[in-house]
């Protein structure tokens, strides 16, 4: 078989498997954050730091509805100047922790987002959040790793290709922005 179709067979196949009533929780989460005015926090690391970028943004700007409270949604690894900071000063773990613990508030929720699942600095923000009584929820592949037990809710990808698990991180995340938006219908100013 052609390795490029094998690929997009072997990721629908992938993306078959998830667990779509987690992603329902996840959801609600979410649509619960937004009417109690309850902030959220993305973050990761490579391509993982890039699908939280993406999902912030999309969640920021492609939900918002003239009837409805704005998603509170910021990014922690879109700071560079306190990213590095934190790297330089207080070590490579601390980068997601301590921004963190610095701007939320019980009830805040935090979305790791991992393909192994055992990032220390994601896994150290997951025990920050938890002890601070943030909801927690990780976006973990192959074995689910630490981040999958620490985390409150958690979907984990079971493959272990890098590649897979994040294209269906990047997938689950358009999953939930776009399936707010169809609950919500009202376009935003520019959207087509």
């Amino acid at each position: 078989m052609n390795p490029l179709a094998l690929y997009f067979q072997d990721q629908q196949a992938l993306l078959s498997q998830l667990d779509t009533t987690t992603l329902g929780t996840i959801l609600e989460i979410l649509e619960r954050a937004r009417t109690e005015r309850h902030h959220i926090f993305v973050f990761g690391n490579g391509g993982s730091a890039s699908t939280a970028s993406h999902f912030a943004a999309d969640l920021g700007k492609n939900t918002v509805r003239s009837h409805m409270p704005r998603f509170q949604v910021t990014c922690l690894n879109d700071n560079m100047a306190i990213f590095s900071a934190y790297a330089n000063d207080d070590g490579y773990d601390s980068v997601f922790a301590e921004p963190l613990i610095s701007l939320s508030n019980s009830g805040d929720v935090a979305i790791a987002i991992s393909a192994s699942g055992n990032s220390p600095n994601v896994v150290r923000a997951i025990q920050a959040a938890n002890e601070r009584g943030l909801v927690t929820i990780g976006l973990a592949g192959m074995s689910g790793g630490k981040l999958a037990q620490l985390a409150r809710h958690s979907i984990v990808v079971p493959s272990q290709s890098y590649e897979h698990v994040e294209d269906a991180h990047l997938m689950l995340c358009h999953a939930l922005v776009a399936t707010i938006k169809q609950n919500h219908p009202e376009l935003n100013k520019g959207e087509a």
